[in-house]
């Protein structure tokens, strides 16, 4: 059978650092036979190569080639580039892992595409990610019409002749900055890139040695040198204009004016920051045009002008200046939405220091600068720095983070710009908005994984990016809004909780560490009727699969008596959870009793529901002095559960003769049952 993808990975002294690696490719849903896997081992002293040929010699799809040591990862690469055989080849780091349905989604996306690269969304703990390329997937796009020059690592899945027939390789030897050349010298021919965006394939991990690649301090003059190649290539395929400069732009920002910025700048020796500056302003004078620069944002084209001018001080100052800038978000409403999803409303605004003192604009006429209140922002004396025609760069979003995976998501979210005054021809930018934060699937993904999900804003603003985390600053009703849920087919678990001791919003799905029983302990259990159904506090929708929960009775006046349990069941009615407690409870001793159900598995506490009486025949009464849940609630459960009693029926009756009717007919006869039925 032909293999479809070569897993290459460099290798070079792992140790166990590469477990998740191996067991990863050891889960991958493509069949063995389907794919292989190229440990190109570059010399390593420990006992990586015996473990790995062990490996081989387990798993016949798995192969490992050593060489002398090179040093750096490009050799090894275009080794496992030279030896491969499959159609397409997937990068691997030895410290990194895969998804384990990433090289089947990311072959089939490929396939159907005629794709030459095909990425996948990538996850971290420790690295920066660029989440706006994966908003979406993308079945189609190229360098002009998507922001590819964003990703430019190498873990990626790339068409083997594609590869070889443009003769893309990695430089050899020790080097930086060979991954970013490498990705753009394979993106200008790329006649198709496909991005898989609703599925995260590929995971970054901290190594706790701090060893990561990509770690080692940078050498500046040799850094920029090499950075200097990568400008050549954007520079040699394209003509001058837009395009040109907003490609330029990006490794402005992010290899040079950010290494001369906050956080790093202002803790380097003098020494080190002399070579930087040294290193970067020939570049930024000989690439860096006009064009390039306009398109920055204020303070980004305030580092500009300062690295042009090698006013070195001005840097320094400007960096503490932006390193006191933070988001700062309110979190003003939580509500749960029939469908399982929470709206959550908040205000954001960008404030700076200590103390959460706004970052202040100064309203000039019709036009806005910089405040010169806003301490460090600008020298004694200078020009005020005009931001009027940026304001409309604000913007905020809505994300969700695993706090332990690092996969995040969007939300879908809308925020809207106001300018508001602060006295004294001073005033400041705010932003308010909603998003939509659902645990179940949605459009471009499927269900959050079991863990915490933590909620951030981030904030855009004068050229700056800072996130904020949801929860601490809160409007008081927020807290009993955050009422827990369970939610989808199977049923699970998720608590919106606050953190201690910060305060901030997190939902913790599928019982990750918080428990049902916990969070529901103070919310009212209210009695239908005069019947032995009760109604928990607990969000449920009508997708909310029933499930089969232990009820607890103990007795009443705390003796030692045996407790004894009953099945029953959990099921959505009117946006919460009902529980039917069963008319009698054979074998039980008549006299007082304390009811109690276990929400949370066997082994956690039962959640106190309320007082019962056992007749002598077995027969259960609920405590009369519960609250009754309101009759108008009742009669719209009572209307709710007799138009499921008819769509059962009319399924059961009706059913095989709409199947035999012609497809209009069916049609008419489903709109007509719909009638009845809602």
């Amino acid at each position: 059978m032909p293999v479809k993808v070569s897993v290459v990975i460099p290798v070079y002294n792992p140790g166990d650092y590469i477990t998740p690696c191996i067991d990863s490719l050891l889960r991958q849903t493509l069949p063995a036979e389907e794919f292989e896997v190229l440990f190109v081992n570059d010399g390593s002293t420990d006992d990586t190569r015996e473990r790995l040929e062990k490996l081989a010699g387990e798993h016949p799809h798995f192969r490992v080639i050593t060489i002398p040591n090179s040093g750096w990862p490009g050799k090894p690469r275009n080794i496992g580039v030279d030896e491969a055989k499959g159609e397409y080849i997937q990068f691997v780091d030895q410290d990194d892992h895969l998804a384990s349905d990433a090289l089947r989604r990311l072959y089939e996306m490929g396939r159907r595409n005629g794709s030459d690269i095909v990425i996948g969304k990538v996850a971290s703990n420790f690295r920066g990610v660029p989440h706006g390329v994966f908003k979406q997937n993308r079945e189609k796009c190229t360098l002009h019409n998507a922001p590819l020059y964003d990703s430019l690592t190498p873990h990626k899945m790339f068409r083997t002749e594609f590869l070889r027939k443009n003769g893309i390789a990695y430089p050899e030897g020790k080097r930086r900055l060979e991954d970013q050349l490498y990705m753009m010298e394979a993106y200008f021919p790329a006649e198709v890139v496909s991005i898989l965006g609703d599925y995260t394939c590929y995971y970054y991990s901290r190594r706790d040695d701090g060893k990561n690649a990509g770690s080692a301090r940078i050498i500046p003059a040799a850094y920029y040198g090499n950075l200097r190649e990568v400008l050549d290539v954007v520079m040699a395929n394209t003509e001058p204009g837009d395009f040109r400069d907003l490609l330029l732009r990006r490794f402005y920002r992010v290899e040079m004016l950010s290494r001369l910025s906050e956080p790093a700048v202002v803790k380097y020796q003098p020494v080190f920051f002399a070579e930087m500056c040294d290193a970067i302003r020939p570049l930024a004078l000989e690439y860096m045009g006009d064009g390039v620069h306009d398109g920055l944002g204020p303070l980004l084209r305030l580092r500009s002008d300062l690295l042009r001018a090698d006013d070195r001080e001005g840097l320094l100052r400007i960096a503490r200046f932006a390193g006191s800038v933070k988001a700062a978000a309110r979190l003003e409403e939580f509500a749960w939405q029939p469908d399982g999803s929470a709206t959550v409303t908040v205000t954001a605004r960008l404030v700076r220091g200590e103390d959460g003192e706004p970052v202040k604009l100064l309203r000039r006429g019709d036009r806005y600068f910089l405040h010169p209140d806003n301490e460090g922002a600008q020298a004694a004396g200078a020009e005020l720095l005009d931001v009027t025609d940026d304001l409309g760069s604000f913007s905020a979003e809505m994300s969700v983070r695993n706090r332990e995976t690092a996969v995040e998501w969007p939300c879908a979210s809308t925020f809207t710009r106001r300018i508001e005054d602060l006295g004294d021809g001073a005033c400041e930018v705010v932003l308010h908005g909603s998003g939509r934060v659902s645990p179940e699937a949605v459009k471009g993904r499927g269900r959050l994984g079991r863990g915490f999900w933590d909620i951030w804003v981030p904030l855009r603003g004068l050229g700056l990016v800072r996130k904020a985390r949801l929860g601490a600053d809160r409007a008081p009703e927020v807290d009993a809004a955050c009422l827990p849920a369970s939610l989808g087919s199977p049923a699970r678990a998720v608590i919106p909780y606050f953190t201690d001791p910060f305060g901030n919003l997190t939902l913790d799905v599928a019982r990750r560490s918080k428990t049902l029983a916990v969070y529901l302990a103070d919310r009212p259990v209210m009695r239908a009727g005069r019947g032995n159904e009760l109604r928990l506090d607990l969000l449920t929708t009508a997708a909310t699969a029933a499930s089969d929960v232990e009820l607890v009775l103990s007795p009443a006046d705390g003796s030692g008596a045996a407790a004894h349990t009953l099945r029953t069941s959990l099921h959505p009615t009117g946006g919460r959870a009902h529980i039917a407690v069963p008319g009698r409870a054979p074998g039980v001793a008549a006299g007082s009793w304390k009811l109690a159900v276990r929400l949370d598995g066997e082994k956690r506490p039962a959640l106190d529901l309320c007082a019962v009486t056992v007749g002598g025949d077995g027969r259960i009464t609920v405590d009369p002095g519960l609250p009754e849940i309101p009759a108008a609630l009742m009669a719209d459960v009572a209307a709710l559960r007799r138009k499921a009693a008819l769509r059962r029926v009319l399924r059961a009756v009706g059913g095989p003769v709409v199947r035999r009717l012609p497809p209009a007919g069916r049609r008419k006869a489903r709109r007509l049952a719909a009638r009845f039925t809602g």
